[in-house]
Parts: C-alpha cells; structure tokens; sequence
C-alpha cells in the first residue's frame, strides 16, 4: 500500500519526465488493471479506468505468449497507430506504466524518458524514509 507522500513523489516523476516532454496520457497500474497514477494533458476523454482494464488483459495476455516462447517475459510493448502510439512498460514485478503520445513524438525520446522516470518511480517505491 502506497502513502500519500509516495503518492505525490510518483505523480510528481510521471509529471518531470512524461508530461513535461509532451505525452498525451500516461497511466501507472498495477497487474490487475487498477489505476494508481493517472495523468492527461486535457485534451482527450480517455476512459482511463477501462483503458488500464483492458491494458491489464493485453499485457498479461503478451506475458503468457512470452512464455509459451520460450521467454521468461516481455517487459515492454509497443502498438503504433495512425495518430497514436501507446507504450507499456513494466515498473517492478506489480506495476504497469501505460504511456500514449502522438506521432509528432519520437519513439526513441518516450524510451528515454520512460527510463527515466521508472528509476524515479522505482527510488520512490523502495525508500524507507518517503513517510
């Protein structure tokens, strides 16, 4: 169970490195499909609640055909699209971060800026002293 402050910390990373670079939504989920983080820039009515349901079954449906291929998991997906792209990327063995962005954002500037703010997330999510 996440704190308040552990709260804040994770909406204030997704808002350094996701937002701030121009995406669209993200979402920080665990495995369930349940919401933790959402963030939007206010242009869109995205259902995020479904959104992160079905996020949930897609990535857990790509897990078991990692598995059937002999791998032990994929951590990351990537589905393109005319306008928009969506990119799942596993936080640590409980949490999902969904993050969608336009076509006039590069592929490789959303890796580098989801790196980075799983890092941030995942110093959040393990120290002790965030009360």
């Amino acid at each position: 169970m996440l704190n308040q402050s552990q709260l804040d910390a994770i909406d204030h990373a997704i808002e350094t490195h996701l937002m701030a670079a121009g995406l669209d939504h993200v979402i920080y989920m665990d495995m369930g499909g349940n919401t933790i983080a959402k963030h939007d820039n206010g242009k869109s009515r995205l259902d995020s609640t479904a959104f992160a349901a079905l996020a949930a079954g897609n990535f857990a449906a790509v897990d078991a055909m990692a598995k059937l291929v002999g791998e032990s998991e994929f951590s990351l997906l990537f589905h393109k699209g005319e306008r928009s792209s969506i990119h799942f990327s596993k936080v640590n063995n409980d949490t999902l971060l969904v993050s969608m962005f336009s076509k006039d954002i590069s592929l490789g500037m959303v890796r580098l800026k989801v790196t980075e703010a799983i890092k941030a997330i995942n110093r959040v999510l393990t120290d002790t002293t965030i009360v």
